[in-house]
């Protein structure tokens, strides 16, 4: 029965590294996304790359002042409208901008970013949303209560009696599981996500002169 635990504990634990690694590399994807967007705005002629600017400031802002708050990001459907809405307005900018500039250079390169700048919000919501299914974590919970009311159990019957190994493995046990909840859940806990990519960029945004 500890064996099958043991396994299954693995099992889950692959799992939660495997979506955290997936949500931190979304937010490095997407601050990247948002910077790459910025540095070629500033190829457009006026007034597309102040006003285009100064939406991505904002963008990136949305998402570092949601931090405080301890919920995650895609739990926030104020925040997530808004970048939609910021999403929509930087693509008629793009698209007026297209039609005033025949040079389509700079033009296509800024429309590639924004697209991927989109794509990446996308992704990274995705990510935030893929939790450990609760049948799984019930599984969890339900196994690990078995195997250790028969540790429990079998400790009970031997003539010494020494419990202290039941209560070092017990506490091990509930040790794992509670780092497994907390990297499923990256906005809450001891383990979260570094939103210091996202910082940096909009940091270095700021400092665009328009």
């Amino acid at each position: 029965m500890l064996g099958l635990l043991a396994l299954m504990i693995g099992f889950t634990f692959l799992m939660a590294l495997t979506r955290f690694e997936e949500r931190r590399e979304a937010v490095l994807n997407e601050a990247n996304a948002i910077g790459t967007t910025a540095l070629r705005a500033r190829l457009l002629s006026e007034p597309h790359r102040t006003e285009i600017l100064k939406l991505l400031r904002e963008y990136a802002q949305i998402r570092i002042d949601y931090i405080p708050s301890g919920k995650s990001f895609a739990e926030l459907p104020t925040i997530i409208g808004r970048s939609n809405a910021i999403h929509e307005a930087l693509w008629q900018q793009a698209k007026a901008a297209a039609a005033q500039d025949n040079n389509m250079v700079p033009t296509g390169l800024f429309i590639q970013a924004l697209n991927d700048m989109i794509d990446n919000q996308g992704k990274r919501l995705a990510a935030l949303r893929n939790n450990i299914p609760n049948s799984v974590l019930l599984l969890l919970f339900g196994f690990t209560a078995i195997a250790c009311g028969f540790a429990g159990y079998a400790s009970g019957i031997e003539p010494r009696r020494t419990r202290l190994p039941v209560y070092i493995m017990g506490t091990l046990i509930c040790g794992v599981i509670f780092v497994i909840l907390d990297l499923d859940r990256p906005n809450v806990g001891f383990i979260t996500i570094s939103q210091q990519p996202m910082i940096d960029t909009a940091s270095s945004i700021a400092t665009f002169s328009d």
